[in-house]
């Protein structure tokens, strides 16, 4: 196996984490996203839709999302479990991960990508030229402010978001609570489950 990845984006970033917490080292060539190195025809030649991550299996198959590279190694390698242990927890893992997906990183993304220039012409990832919405910053701001409020409350009593231990859908939190600090969101400071979740969360993985 090798993965293509770029380590320090959000979205990539998961799949860091969830390696480190399972003991796992793969592989990797760095595509920097900073120089737009992704949408290089050697890059493309690899992966047509120019993202990243990208783990090619032995068989030259390719899986491209982060749940489903998880998913992959988690199957692979099941000790140290990271999807949940139950039938009831895997189900519920899958269900954060998409939350956390459709609602807090999603918005940071609209507000990063329709209102920085740098992402002009580019406000999705992937090889089609999307001009910028400059309204959906406004809109992703609200969506995050909400998201805290959500976040929050679900933490109650809770160290982890399934379960006894840390799982994907806690790692998929943490890192969308640091990329809301890319367009200077910050968790406010009345949501104090979530702070302390960072900090437990940041123990493990930093």
């Amino acid at each position: 196996m090798h993965l293509y990845n770029y380590d320090p984006a959000p979205n990539p970033q998961r799949l860091v984490y969830f390696m480190k917490l399972k003991g796992l080292e793969l592989p990797t060539t760095q595509i920097d996203l900073g120089t737009l190195e992704q949408l290089k025809p050697e890059y493309q030649a690899i992966n047509a839709s120019g993202t990243v991550p990208c783990l090619v299996l032995d068989s030259g198959e390719q899986l491209t999302e982060v749940i489903a590279i998880c998913q992959y190694l988690e199957l692979l390698n099941p000790d140290t479990p990271l999807m949940g242990s139950t039938a009831l927890e895997k189900a519920q893992v899958l269900e954060w991960d998409h939350k956390i997906f459709t609602t807090l990183l999603s918005a940071v993304a609209d507000m990063l990508r329709n209102g920085n220039p740098a992402f002009e012409g580019r406000a999705l990832p992937g090889p089609v030229s999307l001009a910028q919405i400059p309204a959906l910053v406004e809109r992703g701001q609200v969506r995050i402010e909400h998201c805290w409020e959500v976040l929050n409350a679900a933490l109650e009593g809770k160290d982890f978001l399934v379960g006894n231990s840390v799982t994907l859908a806690d790692v998929d939190l943490y890192v969308a609570m640091n990329f809301a600090g890319w367009v200077r969101q910050r968790v406010p400071e009345t949501a104090g489950n979530l702070l302390a979740f960072r900090d437990r969360i940041k123990a493990l993985v930093d």
